[in-house]
């Protein structure tokens, strides 16, 4: 089938809104956020309410809660949807233009949302409470992008489980209402036991341990946090509590599919605000950008953005592809993870080569560029190295499992 990834006009009213929200609520308070980090954005309450009011008028969030939409809904043949899937990845994209911190701190629009949105049922959703804030914990002490080996457990005891564990670098873990945590019901069955399990932040049993400092994302708090004992009922797991040996743990793992283009379209937000920044520079400084020239016969810096320029177009439209997918109901975990390897590291590239490019401006606090190279840096690296990603890609194209080509 293919793709026409030019955006249809119903997304217009989506892109609009959180262009607004990062150059009018974002930008003015990005850099106070970055010098008091952990201190929580009273400012993104307001977000909240707006985006809680259009969800409940049908329209997408600004970040992870997207993707329930019309699957239920019958496809005449030739349908092409854009759904939450796509209002996700460009609710992520364009509030990232204004501050990845600050998009990761919007209430409501956690990591987490993304696997309850993708599968818990109506009835998970109620007993819950309706409305949910979930973070995602998955990262713990022993290991980092190898998520078949988590060692938090959780034992089945009548119509409980019990979780145990540590889990760290949780993203928005002590803010959110809840947390998507990955455990196993059966250690002894390897990776096909692991099972994510939606827990209530407040639970008995749940620990906030500490808060990180990180290089960047400052207005995001990161977790650590623990659980003792933490019984909850049997109806928070999310999926299928059966354990198919042979089909592995495939099914939380599909969550990645929803959120790597979601991170990829982070880094491509932050991509461009760097490039439109870097592009004002370079004019005020007299480098001109000539499209009709080659780049060797340009100025060096006008040569570098250029090139810079056509990597980042390549990872939005590699984003975008993704999440259509994800929308038609077409397998993407290779374009998912082809978009954030490709995101990821160039939003690193483009951001570190503005600080270069921009000179001692690009090295101060006189502009946002040195923040954005720090913030970019996590998403080259959370919801999957880019190591990962490539050896995720290679598997796909090679046909080979996890255990051919590790």
């Amino acid at each position: 089938m293919a793709i026409n990834l030019e955006l249809p006009k119903k997304l217009e009213p989506t892109i609009d809104q959180a262009r607004q929200a990062a150059l009018q609520i974002f930008r003015p308070i990005s850099r106070k956020y970055d010098l008091a980090e952990h201190e929580y954005p009273v400012e993104l309450d307001t977000l909240a309410n707006l985006y809680n009011g259009l969800a409940a008028a049908g329209q997408a969030g600004a970040g992870a809660s997207g993707g329930r939409g019309d699957e239920k809904k019958d496809r005449p043949e030739g349908y092409v949807a854009n759904g939450g899937n796509m209002q996700s990845v460009l609710n992520s994209m364009w509030a990232s233009y204004g501050d990845v911190g600050l998009m990761l701190s919007i209430p409501f629009q956690g990591l987490g949302n993304a696997a309850i949105a993708a599968v818990a049922t109506d009835e998970q959703l109620e007993a819950m409470g309706g409305e949910v804030w979930a973070s995602m914990a998955i990262t713990e002490p022993s290991f980092g992008s190898d998520s078949a080996a988590v060692t938090t457990t959780a034992t089945r005891d009548g119509d409980e489980y019990v979780i145990n564990g540590e889990k760290i670098f949780v993203t928005a873990g002590s803010r959110a209402s809840h947390i998507v945590v990955w455990a196993s019901v059966d250690r002894s069955l390897g990776r096909a036991a692991i099972k994510s399990f939606v827990v209530p932040r407040d639970h008995p049993g749940v620990t906030v341990a500490r808060l990180e400092h990180k290089l960047g994302i400052k207005a995001s708090d990161t977790a650590v946090i623990r659980f003792e004992d933490c019984r909850i009922p049997a109806t928070f797991l999310l999926g299928s509590p059966e354990v198919d040996v042979k089909k592995g743990f495939g099914g939380v793992m599909q969550t990645f599919d929803n959120t790597r283009p979601m991170v990829a379209a982070m880094a491509v937000g932050v991509g461009r605000a760097a490039l439109e920044e870097l592009r004002t520079l370079l004019e005020d400084a007299g480098v001109e950008i000539d499209y009709d020239r080659p780049a060797a016969d340009q100025p060096a810096a006008a040569a570098e953005f250029i090139r810079l320029e056509s990597d980042w177009e390549a990872a939005y439209l590699l984003s975008l592809r993704a999440a259509w997918m994800a929308d038609n109901k077409m397998p993407n975990s290779l374009e998912a993870s082809m978009s954030k390897a490709k995101a990821g590291r160039t939003g690193t590239d483009v951001t570190n080569k503005a600080v270069e490019l921009a000179s001692t401006l690009g090295y101060s606090e006189r502009t946002l560029l040195e923040k954005w190279a720090r913030d970019s840096k996590i998403l080259d690296i959370f919801e999957g190295t880019q190591q990962i990603q490539q050896l995720i890609i290679a598997r796909r194209v090679l046909g080979k499992s996890s255990s051919e080509l590790k």
